[in-house]
């Protein structure tokens, strides 16, 4: 895999990590200043997955995952920045609940798309290639 993915890789496991934090601060209630930097940090995150995405393309992943998780993006990207209003009053915790999965989601297919990006670069006989 090469050091730019493991980058977006690391980036989005990061960004992952810093907005479960600050999503759930938000939730509790705490913290509501942090909703712009959290929605900046979720953009980041889905750039991170498209550039994943897109060199997983190019080391030879399959189309169908690069196209989900570029869809996926857009999905995450939309949902998180138009979810305050959706489903206002005392319901939106389902919204909530999606939100989280949404991204949890996200964060999934990244991961996914550097182990076939590990599997599609691995020299053919290895440990890695045969395991596929």
């Amino acid at each position: 895999m090469p050091k730019a993915a493991k980058m977006c890789l690391m980036l989005v496991r990061l960004t992952g990590l810093l907005q479960i934090a600050i999503g759930i601060g938000l939730w509790m209630g705490h913290g509501l200043s942090m909703t712009t930097p959290h929605m900046w940090i979720g953009m980041v995150l889905v750039l991170s997955l498209w550039v994943l995405a897109i060199m997983a393309g190019r080391a030879g992943v399959g189309a169908g995952l690069v196209a989900v998780a570029l869809i996926w993006g857009l999905i995450t990207a939309g949902f998180g920045m138009t979810q305050v209003r959706m489903m206002p009053g005392p319901h939106h915790e389902v919204i909530r609940v999606l939100h989280l999965v949404i991204g949890l989601a996200a964060i999934g297919m990244a991961e996914s798309l550097g182990r076939r990006m590990k599997t599609a670069s691995a020299p053919v006989g290895s440990p890695i290639a045969t395991a596929r």
